[in-house]
């Protein structure tokens, strides 16, 4: 049995007061294999456009890439490890890793991420059907010992299953849970979650990050309120781990600073943010294909990237998994639509940064 694996001090305060953290997507060439200074550019974007953390091995890096034949987990864990190092930060930056399978592969995976200084493991109950809620806590208090979890409610369309209510009062008494991804994408099953940690001892020691990209805004400003022993308890979403924020990240940090502030100021400007909320679901569903069931969700992720020049392609592990028919022409029209939820400019100006740095770097080298 490994030492039990406690979370960083300085990580954790910037875990539970808020922030954007990225779904780190995976860059491929054309014949399908890693794309590694696409792969990097990614994380250095991610990084300059402010995030507070980075989600890498989750289903927007594509689970596929733990396949034998494909193998790509610690050779990405890794690549984003090394760039923030080299970043060199002077925030807290959260390394937050996807972890899945049974509790054997789910503790290797653990102890790769610990490996490269990850900081949480968001912990995927997604492909174990056939265990029940307790045989699922079971293996999650197994998996605690071995790396600090940020729990995450994935939704049935993405490979998730319906959980309880109970389950989820269950899972929040694990002393090494320090967060939760709620993505749902249903408000009922939202609601078991908030209620769960509502009703926990350790509801202080708990951040709610939404992951429901349906609805970022909304989380984001709604206070949920829970009678627990005859006394009002308040909990709030304080940042997000959405596939959403792996692209438009500029705006997405900005966007979460303007939601802190207007609680912080009662609320001044919230009929705008509710608004501008609207018009974020609605790009959210021309970039995940909700009308065709999530088909062109990451190649959807990969055309914003393609477009701004972050990725050279929207290709996948699966080279079935295309675009849908009509998904160009709704993104030409939520850009046209939504230009100040873009950060198109700033993008412009970070890979002008990124090549100069590079060039720099290649020159002091040759000398």
């Amino acid at each position: 049995m490994a030492n039990f694996k406690q979370i960083d001090t300085t990580i954790n305060n910037a875990l539970q007061d808020g922030v954007v953290i990225p779904a780190h997507p995976l860059a491929l060439h054309q014949n399908l294999k890693l794309d590694e200074n696409t792969q990097r550019l990614l994380t250095r974007y991610y990084i300059a456009a402010g995030t507070g953390g980075v989600a890498v091995g989750v289903h927007t890096t594509q689970f596929e890439i733990r396949k034998p034949e494909i193998n790509l987990l610690e050779t990405v864990l890794k690549i984003a490890a090394e760039e923030i190092e080299q970043a060199e930060l002077k925030r807290p930056f959260i390394k937050v890793a996807g972890i899945c399978g049974p509790t054997n592969q789910a503790i290797k995976e653990a102890e790769l991420a610990v490996k490269y200084g990850y900081h949480l493991g968001l912990l995927s109950n997604g492909g174990l059907q056939s265990l029940s809620e307790k045989e699922l806590i079971k293996r999650a208090k197994e998996i605690s010992k071995f790396i600090p979890l940020f729990g995450f409610y994935l939704q049935p369309a993405a490979g998730g299953r319906l959980l309880s209510y109970e389950f989820w009062r269950d899972f929040v008494e694990i002393p090494n849970v320090y967060a939760i991804k709620i993505a749902a994408f249903n408000r009922y099953q939202t609601l078991d979650v908030v209620r769960a940690v509502c009703n926990s001892e350790r509801r202080n020691e708990m951040a709610l990050y939404t992951g429901n990209d349906d609805n970022i805004l909304a989380d984001l400003l709604t206070p949920y309120k829970f009678s627990v022993n005859n006394e009002v308890i308040e909990k709030r979403f304080v940042g997000g781990l959405l596939g959403h924020w792996s692209v438009w990240t500029k705006k997405a940090v900005e966007m979460l600073a303007e939601i802190k502030q207007c609680i912080a100021n009662k609320y001044s400007g919230v009929e705008s943010l509710l608004s501008k909320g609207i018009e974020v679901t609605d790009m959210n569903a021309v970039l995940f294909d909700a009308k065709n069931a999530y088909a062109g969700c990451i190649p959807g992720i990969h055309e914003i990237l393609c477009r701004q020049g972050l990725m050279k392609g929207t290709w996948t592990l699966h080279p079935e998994e295309k675009l849908s028919p009509g998904q160009i022409e709704e993104f030409d029209r939520v850009y046209k639509n939504y230009p100040h939820l873009t950060d198109d400019a700033f993008v412009k100006k970070f890979l002008e940064e990124d090549r100069k740095n590079s060039l720099r770097l290649a020159d002091s080298q040759s000398r």
